[in-house]
């Protein structure tokens, strides 16, 4: 029977960690029935996607898996419904809230749509489910929704502003045709947000089962209490770091500065970042949330990175910023491109602290989401096709150990590339190409991870392209005298022999059998590259990592 009282019916400690463990386990399962029954491979084999529970205020309560930035997303969303929403009278069982906007709760960008459904234990609400995935296309100026020449947020598809998509079980259903009449793949966008009302309502079942076995006021004693466990953790590991206030200014690709000031004490953590550029005229803008959770996402890494997050977990963490800058854009600026600013962003933080804590932060890594766009009309089937890739690159290696190669950003998060039968397979192109990027870069003692190499052949003209790439110029950097890293970039190789090189380019033309060749950089090394051992230089050579020769050039060594 489900208990109103105010008062927990236990507060023993195993019996909150059951209920802890229970929401994760609620929020990993809301993961996989969105995994399971999506339509585009962007969500299903990449994992483009996050699920979490907040609790009755929006406050994060327990993370599932996929991209940490997008967990990081869903408690601004569900805390900006409460404000739109009267909780007494417009929430009610059985709805499911969807937005996207950046400006009116979605944080990220238009394709990435957030669902969220009031969890209620009688007529209490008692928390929410909420996810949120990348969608292929949602209408705007160009297919699959981001151009490189949009200006505004308007160009670059439908806008929706926290709104029911669901009121008491019913289907809004005028509001469902106008999300889908946008898109020029509208039997994959429906079928996306179908797998996220699935996962938004499994997850309150749980929590609704949880609360009738518990009480209310137990379930509610056990997210609170583990959210001081969080905040105490939190504390306790940021007295272990270096305290003082650590400052860097580094150039982009596109000549401008960014700065970042880190203060650290015993109870804060200080992120400032007031001192940069305007807002972009282009799409390279974030919203100030997004900025956020970068500095989260580093703020985790650094002091509890092995526990789910929770709101707790980020109590003393303080963000500035200042209102019409590129990390904290004005309505209506376009902000397609967000990940190219906010890995920028968490990349910033990560160096600036990396040589005051090298045993938690290695050298510089590909940095960069190097989203890539490529769609068409399906030679097959005839219809619209959008091929949605984030890519993977080198990591920066640590004192005593090489960096990881071909994996994704630490902005990206446990998430996995697609595979060539799959893109084949769904898209109309072939996957003529993926190999490790062995160019000269990110020599060491210890050694940068690799990047890849990776090419689309394209089977239908009049084809498009649309990429955003940084560390293109400025290379992932290098620690302790190791060698900085190779760049990312795109290229296109033509059928009549011509080729182009890109870092940005934004609905390029395509023709068959044009290839698109992506390169994504290795990682920064680290370390004086004369003292790395020639078993270790050895060992490079026989794996292809690089040739004899250029082995005693870089490294001194004649094998």
């Amino acid at each position: 029977m489900i208990e109103g009282s105010n008062m927990p019916q236990s507060n023993d400690p195993i019996t909150l960690e059951i209920i802890q463990n229970s929401l994760q386990a609620s929020a990993d399962e809301m993961f996989e029935a969105m995994r399971k029954t999506a339509m585009s491979s962007i969500i299903y084999e990449v994992l483009d996607m996050g699920t979490g529970i907040t609790d009755a205020q929006g406050r994060i309560a327990s993370s599932g898996a996929g991209i940490p930035a997008f967990i990081g997303v869903l408690d601004k969303s569900v805390q900006v419904l409460l404000q739109k929403f009267d909780a007494e009278g417009d929430i009610k069982p059985g709805d499911v809230f969807i937005t996207n906007d950046p400006y009116h709760g979605g944080v990220t960008h238009l394709n990435d749509l957030v669902l969220a459904m009031p969890v209620f234990a009688g007529e209490q609400l008692i928390a929410w489910t909420a996810n949120i995935a990348h969608n292929s296309d949602v209408g705007g100026m160009a297919p699959g929704s981001l151009s490189g020449e949009a200006t505004e947020i308007f160009q670059e598809g439908l806008r929706l502003p926290a709104v029911k998509l669901i009121s008491e079980g019913v289907t809004e259903q005028a509001v469902m045709d106008i999300i889908t009449v946008n898109s020029r793949m509208p039997d994959f966008l429906l079928g996306d947000v179908w797998a996220a009302i699935a996962s938004v309502r499994i997850g309150a079942r749980r929590l609704e089962e949880l609360a009738d076995k518990y009480g209310v006021a137990t379930f509610s004693y056990a997210m609170n209490s583990f959210m001081e466990f969080g905040e105490l953790t939190a504390l306790a590991e940021l007295k272990k770091l270096p305290k003082g206030t650590f400052e860097l200014d580094e150039e982009q690709d596109d000549g401008r500065i960014y700065k970042v000031k880190v203060t650290i004490s015993d109870d804060e953590f200080i992120v400032d970042l007031t001192d940069n550029p305007d807002q972009d005229v282009g799409p390279t803008n974030t919203s100030r949330d997004g900025t956020v959770v970068c500095a989260q996402m580093v703020f985790k890494s650094l002091t509890d990175p092995d526990t789910p997050a929770n709101d707790g977990s980020f109590r003393p963490l303080k963000v500035l910023t200042r209102e019409g800058s590129v990390f904290h854009a004005q309505e209506p600026s376009a902000i397609g491109f967000y990940f190219e600013t906010e890995v920028r962003v968490y990349d910033l933080i990560w160096r600036c602290l990396a040589p005051h804590i090298p045993e938690r932060l290695p050298a510089g890594h590909f940095a960069s989401i190097c989203g890539t766009f490529i769609g068409g009309i399906h030679p097959d089937t005839g219809r619209q096709y959008t091929i949605i890739e984030p890519q993977i690159g080198g990591w920066g290696a640590w004192d005593g150990r090489d960096g990881n190669s071909c994996i994704f950003s630490g902005f990206h998060g446990e998430t996995y590339n697609t595979p060539a039968e799959i893109s084949e397979a769904r898209n109309g192109l072939f996957v003529d190409r993926m190999e490790l990027n062995t160019a000269q870069g990110g020599e060491g003692e210890y050694t940068g991870g690799r990047g890849l190499i990776l090419e689309y052949r394209i089977r239908t003209d009049n084809g498009f392209m649309t990429a955003g790439y940084t560390r293109c110029k400025i290379k992932p950097w290098a620690l302790q005298g190791g060698k900085e890293g190779s760049g990312n970039y795109v290229e296109v190789l033509r059928v009549d022999g011509t080729s182009e090189t890109y870092s940005f380019v934004s609905g390029l033309t395509v023709h068959t059998d044009d290839v698109i060749r992506v390169v994504t950089a290795s990682g920064g090394g680290y370390g004086d590259p004369e003292k790395r051992t020639t078993e270790a230089v050895a060992s490079d050579v026989r794996n292809g990592y690089i040739t004899a020769e250029a082995a005693a050039n870089l490294y001194g060594k004649s094998l």
